[in-house]
C-alpha cells in the first residue's frame, strides 16, 4: 500500500513521527480538489473574464483574480446580499475575499487552491450578479 504524507494534525489519529498524519491513496483521491478548482489556461481566463466585464468585474493589477465593488440604497441591502452570498458560498466551499462599510461592499474572488482564478470564481460572479439582477 502507497503511503502520502498529507497535513498536520493533532488528536488521536495515528501519526507519524513529526506529527504527520498518514493517509492512503484512496482517502487522498477522495479529498482531491475538484475539476472547477483548476486555474484557467490565459485563452480560458481572457474569454471568461471578458463576458464579465460588462457587468462591472475587473482584473486586479498583479493578482490572478477578479473585483467587483457594488454600493447599496442601505447596510441592511448590502448585508442581506452579503448573506445570500455566503449561504452560496458555503454550498460551493468557496468563499471570497470581500469588505464592508455602510452600504459598501468591496469582492474580490480568486481560487487559493490553485494560485489563481479558476472555474469557481467565474461561476461564483454569475451568481453574484445574478443576485444583484433580483434585488
Amino acid at each position: 500500500m502507497s503511503v502520502f504524507i498529507c497535513s498536520l494534525r493533532t488528536g488521536n489519529s495515528r501519526l507519524h513521527r513529526g506529527g504527520l498524519r498518514l493517509l492512503s491513496r484512496s482517502t487522498l483521491r477522495s479529498c482531491k480538489m475538484s475539476l472547477d478548482s483548476h486555474w484557467l489556461s490565459p485563452a480560458e481566463r481572457d474569454q471568461l473574464v471578458m463576458a464579465l466585464r460588462p457587468t462591472g468585474w475587473m482584473e486586479v493589477d498583479g493578482r490572478n483574480a477578479i473585483f467587483k465593488e457594488l454600493h447599496f440604497k442601505t447596510f441592511n441591502q448590502a448585508f442581506g446580499f452579503m448573506s445570500r452570498v455566503a449561504l452560496q458560498a458555503e454550498k460551493m466551499n468557496h468563499h471570497p475575499e470581500w469588505f464592508n462599510v455602510y452600504n459598501k461592499v468591496q469582492i474580490t474572488l480568486t481560487t487559493h487552491d490553485c494560485g489563481g482564478l479558476s472555474k469557481r470564481d467565474i461561476k461564483m460572479a454569475k451568481f453574484i450578479d445574478n443576485i444583484l439582477l433580483s434585488m
